[in-house]
């Protein structure tokens, strides 16, 4: 009996083995892209799906307590606006997960797939451009490959797996992963979770509209919805605008907010935010983005060069956008509380020529808040520490969410993390061929810190500079930023502590000299044991 039950327990399925079964299905078959939007596509189908079938479940209790029916007609289960009240899609029966688990082993399944896809789009105008149509067609997938990977979604469900975001799990994990497996153009689509977390912490988007021009697979939007959830506010007071120039990309962001049930705005279609903006007039409350790290030729020569974005600044050149990222950020903000955080490489921190003007400019203008940098090897695509820049529109203080911050005007807030790289986790993209990725993860106790520090800073009760950590530095004076040449690295500022001074040298060299004698002495007498052991045998050592 005891034999018969630990064999059951090796046998039950875990959701990472579910998640892993997913990829599994399609292993040899097309490309990354094309895999990654096959499998989280249809874990959409499958979310969708369900929530569809359990809305449609409660229709007849519902519509018998609001109408007095005692029989509920049937068009009034096929009617969209009662799953649209509740924030459900409506689902016709030929783009039900329940209908394509059934036809799973069909000769047309790949297109009765693309088939549901197509009216799971028609019937709801939200998911237009969301879901890649004609994908299962050109796949290149067998039928049961097609059939496997079903099955293995058919596996993922909450009564299974009791997590509290269960939808988010498996997107994240499926979004991780394809960005750990694929190049450094394809995994800008992920930013590490626990970096958006940071930057909801210190911007703290409880309400208003929150802008990203760069928005990848949205997981900016996410973070801020969560924040709320965590702080027990109502997420319903935010507001997502954002834009994707990646057309893959653009639909995975659309397929995310739709699943969790976000509302957003990204504009008609993917497109360029500098070359075709789609939102010229916004003014946001709070801007989160991860640019493209030293993006190249953003812009033709004589493009853009008149640009109102850019006015009050020398024109951001060609070589490399990330100050015009910077500048594009600050002509969305709401000019009288806007807040942003973003992130850019640090070869943005020691800015030369049109950069260094540009840079100047900014601080002068008291727009830079604080500078962050972030431990080596956090993304999957580089291994280089990048930084956290956080602009406010309004440093002089005020009351916001009901806490007072101090006029801050001409200081800036440095911090230097590259040292918190103790807590690294290894992801698994391929088991198969053994393909592991280690990634440098900041711990919800450092998240905590990073905002001790700022929030004391930002009211100035509590805040003290600590050596190779922050440091709050004017603008003016003698050690002032304007004196370093308007530099941002936070080496510049932040004390650095020569731990090799703290070394007692005479006590070290005490103890050394102690423990080669102690080690010559055991030498010694090995050596005599090993003569006195030949000797006995009538051998001598030279």
């Amino acid at each position: 009996m005891p034999k018969q039950a630990k064999s059951k327990k090796q046998k039950e399925l875990t959701l990472e083995d579910a998640l892993w079964n997913c990829r599994v299905a399609l292993r040899g078959v097309g490309s990354i892209e094309k895999n990654r939007d096959a499998v989280i596509s249809l874990v959409f189908l499958k979310f969708a799906g369900d929530k569809f079938e359990t809305r449609r479940r409660e229709l007849p209790s519902i519509l018998k307590e609001q109408y007095g029916l005692d029989d509920c007609p049937p068009e009034m289960l096929e009617d969209p606006a009662f799953y649209n009240a509740a924030n459900v899609y409506y689902l016709p029966e030929e783009a039900r997960w329940s209908y394509l688990v059934k036809n799973a082993g069909a000769n047309d399944i790949a297109l009765k797939i693309d088939n549901a896809m197509a009216e799971a789009e028609r019937i709801n105008s939200a998911l237009r451009g969301a879901l890649p149509l004609g994908l299962f067609a050109t796949l290149g997938a067998e039928i049961r490959s097609i059939k496997a990977l079903i099955d293995a979604i058919n596996q993922i469900s909450e009564t299974r797996f009791h997590e509290e975001d269960l939808i988010g799990r498996v997107y994240e994990y499926f979004l991780q992963i394809f960005a750990a497996g694929s190049s450094k153009e394809d995994g800008e689509f992920y930013t590490p979770a626990c970096i958006v977390q940071l930057i909801a912490e210190l911007i703290e988007p409880y309400e208003g509209v929150v802008y990203d021009p760069c928005c990848g697979s949205g997981g900016m939007f996410v973070q801020s919805h969560k924040f709320v959830e965590r702080h027990h506010g109502n997420s319903s007071k935010i507001s997502v605008v954002g834009q994707e120039s990646n057309p893959d990309t653009w639909r995975l962001c659309k397929m995310n907010l739709a699943i969790r049930g976000i509302s957003c705005n990204l504009g008609d279609e993917s497109a360029s935010t500098f070359t075709n903006d789609k939102h010229k007039d916004l003014k946001a409350d709070y801007v989160m983005a991860n640019p493209p790290f030293n993006l190249k030729g953003w812009r033709d020569e004589n493009e853009l060069t008149k640009d109102p974005r850019w006015r009050g600044y020398a024109v951001p050149p060609v070589a490399n956008a990330n100050y015009a990222w910077i500048l594009h950020i600050l002509s969305k903000l709401d000019v009288t509380h806007g807040v942003a955080g973003f992130l850019l490489a640090n070869g943005a921190l020691n800015a030369d020529g049109v950069e260094q003007e540009i840079c100047h400019r900014l601080i002068e203008n008291d727009k830079v808040e604080a500078i962050i940098v972030l431990p080596r090897d956090m993304f999957y695509t580089t291994d280089i520490s990048v930084t956290l820049w956080i602009l406010n529109m309004n440093k002089a203080g005020g009351t916001k969410g009901g806490r007072k911050s101090r006029d801050r005007r001409r200081e800036i807030l440095f911090c230097d993390l590259r040292t918190w790289d103790q807590n690294v986790e290894t992801y698994t993209y391929d088991k198969g061929k053994g393909k592991r990725k280690k990634k440098t993860v900041l711990t919800p106790e450092q998240i905590a810190k990073v905002k001790d520090i700022y929030d004391s800073w930002l009211t100035g009760e509590g805040y003290e500079d600590v050596p190779e950590l922050c440091k709050s530095v004017s603008v003016d004076g003698p050690n002032g930023i304007a004196a370093h040449g308007y530099t941002l690295t936070p080496s510049k500022y932040i004390e650095f502590i020569d731990h090799d001074l703290e070394i007692d040298y005479p006590k070290e060299m005490t103890r050394i000299q102690s423990e080669m004698r102690e080690l010559l002495a055991e030498e010694k007498k090995s050596q005599a044991e090993l003569e006195a052991a030949f000797e006995g045998i009538g051998y001598g050592i030279d």
